[in-house]
């Protein structure tokens, strides 16, 4: 009787160390997963000596194309409204921040769409050099893994994706590098992330 309940203690054991096993190698996945959309909202955001664009339309008059560089202060500034502080900022913040602005102290109507001037796409997670890279006509997601410094040491070349258009999709870049046929083409504001082996 007592070797059976040593044999059940063992077992239940083992069965506890399974488990809590089981999580612990779950949890940096899950966590990356988490942070994936946060790593790639920071990357998209403005910063100084980036180009903005505002453009308006709607309005009972014309209203040119305001086109400004970000100043060191963060701002740029705008007919009627001013300065306004754009780093940190997404486009979308901007735009809605901007339209905020105008509407309806300045226009009962009015239509203001803001972008980069700069054409850029941006590479986050497992390379040795993430960030913001200017976009080229020619750039692919192995040239584009290549500029950002080659995949880090924690990398998985499994776990590569590209968001474009509001589109995420898995990549396969091994095939990439042994086929240039498959080599995927990045276009400006393209997200490439590369994530993290389990191992």
């Amino acid at each position: 009787m007592k070797l059976f309940f040593q044999n059940l203690f063992a077992v239940f054991s083992l069965l506890g160390i399974l488990t809590l096993t089981g999580c612990g190698s779950a949890r940096p996945h899950d966590a990356f997963v988490m942070d994936s959309p946060k790593h790639l909202a920071d990357l998209a955001r403005l910063r100084v000596g980036q180009t903005v664009v505002v453009a308006f339309s709607g309005a009972p008059t014309a209203i040119d194309t305001h086109t400004e560089v970000i100043k060191e202060d963060g701002t740029i500034t705008l007919p009627l409204i001013g300065k306004i502080y754009a780093v940190g900022k997404t486009i979308g913040e901007l735009q809605t921040e901007i339209y905020a602005d105008y509407v309806p102290k300045y226009y009962v109507r009015l239509t203001v769409t803001v972008s980069s001037g700069d054409m850029v796409y941006y590479v986050a997670g497992e390379v040795r050099s993430p960030g913001v890279e200017t976009y080229r006509s020619d750039i692919t997601l192995t040239k584009a893994i290549q500029a950002a410094g080659g995949l880090s040491e924690y990398a998985s070349s499994k776990k590569i994706w590209i968001t474009h258009a509001g589109k995420r999709v898995k990549v396969d870049y091994l095939g990439a590098l042994q086929d240039p046929s498959k080599d995927v083409p990045i276009f400006p504001e393209d997200q490439i992330l590369v994530g993290k082996s389990i191992f």
